[in-house]
């Protein structure tokens, strides 16, 4: 019988420790003689080029892709594992080339956030949830108040950023603050039933 592979989440806000979560799962797998693979984005060039890197500065060795269909290139027969950090930054197509590896049996672990600055619905992270077979939510600490936080905010000139601002930018403790929702704040957004 064909061995099915698993689809394993991991996301919350900035600050929660995705990626550490991430690379601790790495390390499991390396310390049980597993073949991973790890992604990223290259778009995400906050720290290192070829690297996956936490905010604690860990880090792993990692293929960094334009595009999802790259992935391809690299995982081989005997891939047990492929890992990819910051997958909100790779477009739907993501979505299906994970449900491809999980078919071969590979066990597909990712992280990324899954609500933009806005407090939205970010990217593919919607779609990939729900195939799911585990969906970890991480929680950061609210800077403002010291409850979980759930949200990101985004910072500009030290005030939170409009809602008609560009949903991707880049960056790290310059730009984001982890927030609960109470304390998020969303500057011009019109909200539906209010």
């Amino acid at each position: 019988m064909k061995k099915i592979g698993t689809i394993d989440v991991i996301c919350g806000p900035m600050f929660a420790g995705k990626t550490e979560e991430l690379l601790r799962r790495v390390r499991r797998l390396e310390y049980a003689h597993k073949n991973v693979v790890l992604f990223k984005p290259q778009i995400d060039d906050r720290y290192e080029k070829s690297y996956v890197v936490s905010h604690n500065q860990n880090k792993a060795l990692c293929v960094a892709i334009k595009d999802a269909n790259e992935m391809f290139k690299y995982v081989k027969d005997d891939t047990d594992a492929v890992v990819i950090d910051e997958f909100q930054f790779l477009g739907d197509e993501a979505v299906d080339i994970a449900l491809a590896f999980s078919r071969r049996g590979i066990r597909v672990i990712l992280s990324g956030l899954d609500r933009d600055f806005r407090n939205e619905p970010f990217g593919n992270m919607p779609k990939i949830m729900s195939y799911a077979d585990t969906v970890l939510k991480l929680t950061a600490i609210c800077v403002k108040c010291g409850e979980p936080a759930t949200c990101t905010q985004r910072i500009i000139d030290g005030h939170p950023a409009s809602y008609n601002e560009p949903q991707i930018l880049v960056g790290a403790k310059e730009s984001y603050e982890a927030r609960c929702a109470t304390c998020h704040e969303i500057p011009g957004r019109k909200y539906k039933y209010e």
